[in-house]
């Protein structure tokens, strides 16, 4: 059937790479997997992170515009769609189109990650934390990526809400890299500098202010506690806080211990995760974590804080191992615990690819997303 798809944070072919960009490109391919017609019916981005109540009037202003226009092309028409779903909301980022849209044409509104955050109503969000209160009240799914978000939103709708989990998942299939894995390893170590021998480290992440710059910066930290252990750090990404985020590591990088590489396409970036021994990342305040999840489906261990959502994508002792969040001694021992026992670290990399393979896979989460959708378009009368 034919479906449309919103995310008012970020829109699934936004130019600035993001797990959540990610998150949203994945949830249309498993869609369209499913065999729907997926229709991008907007790009606005609701984001306001200053908390700016009169960006907030006009962002709703528009919405409310864009939303008329929709229904004035689709109203009557054999093309419109017969459901709405709606990607990641919250009181920074909410939806004020899909509510209106899917009310006026009579089909479900289903939304996937939403949250609710109770000390946002009288906060400088809170006319976003309305709109997402009104949009959770006329949900006919709620999907939940992040288990962290469920007990706030069983707290809001009550327990007949409802809620369905969706394990985060990846395509499997679009990850495999080019060429012999060994053949990339000598490649890397060659580009970086190091024997091929050396075991690889590896982390992805973007290089903003706040949580992220700190998830650097304790990863550096904890690193520089184990300097004679022999291993090189990859890191894969870039973004406003790189030159704070490189001077983190100057004591590193001044040993040859680390290369910066950028950012670099879904292919190239894969080939580098996937000739690491294993993916590190603090993971402070991550709500979900899905280069952690790439890496493990391609094999590759993970050690990560244990914060928020992450231990929905990482399951301690099989797909890696979760430590403390913000614990720099807990994380550096937990590296050197794995580095030292080669092969139970290669064992690991294995049951982690199973497990994904297994549990996060785009067609499991495709045949769930078909069946609560056409659960939805179902209790609307349709055949």
């Amino acid at each position: 059937m034919r479906i449309a798809f919103y995310a008012p944070l970020k829109a699934p072919d936004h130019p600035t790479a993001s797990g959540d960009r990610l998150i949203a490109g994945l949830l249309v391919r498993a869609l369209e997997r499913a065999g729907h017609e997926v229709v991008l019916a907007s790009r606005l981005r609701t984001f306001d992170g200053t908390g700016d109540r009169g960006h907030q009037l006009r962002l709703a202003r528009e919405a409310k515009a864009q939303a008329g226009e929709l229904l004035g092309r689709w109203l009557g028409s054999a093309r419109a769609p017969r459901c709405w779903f709606t990607y990641h909301l919250y009181h920074k980022a909410p939806d004020w189109i899909g509510p209106r849209v899917s009310h006026r044409l009579g089909i479900p509104y289903l939304v996937a990650e939403a949250s609710h955050a109770p000390k946002q109503a009288r906060g400088p969000w809170r006319h976003g934390h309305r709109a997402v209160e009104a949009a959770l009240a006329r949900a006919d799914r709620v999907i939940a990526l992040n288990p962290d978000d469920v007990p706030g939103l069983a707290q809001q709708l009550g327990e007949q809400a409802p809620i369905v989990r969706l394990a985060p998942f990846v395509d499997v299939c679009a990850l495999a890299p080019p060429g012999a894995r060994a053949r990339r390893r000598a490649r890397i170590a060659r580009l970086v500098g190091v024997d091929s021998a050396t075991p690889l480290l590896v982390c992805v992440a973007m290089m903003r202010r706040g949580r992220k710059a700190e998830s650097f910066r304790r990863l550096a930290g904890a690193l520089e506690r184990i300097a004679p252990v022999p291993w090189h750090l990859l890191v894969v990404g870039d973004g406003p806080a790189r030159v704070a985020v490189e001077a983190m590591f100057a004591t590193l990088r001044a040993a040859g211990r680390v290369t910066f590489l950028g950012l670099r396409s879904p292919p190239l970036l894969h080939g580098v995760v996937s000739v690491g021994d294993l993916f590190v990342w603090p993971a402070l305040g991550e709500p979900i974590g899905m280069a952690m999840l790439e890496a493990q489906a391609l094999g590759v261990p993970v050690i990560a804080g244990d914060a928020r959502g992450v231990g929905a994508v990482v399951v301690h002792g099989e797909g890696g191992w979760l430590v403390p969040e913000g614990d720099e001694m807990a994380f550096a021992d937990a590296v050197a615990r794995a580095l030292a026992d080669p092969p139970a670290l290669a064992a690991t990399g294995a049951a982690a690819r199973a497990r994904v393979l297994a549990e996060h896979g785009i067609d499991t989460a495709a045949r769930r997303l078909d069946r609560w959708i056409a659960d939805a378009v179902g209790a609307f009368g349709d055949d």
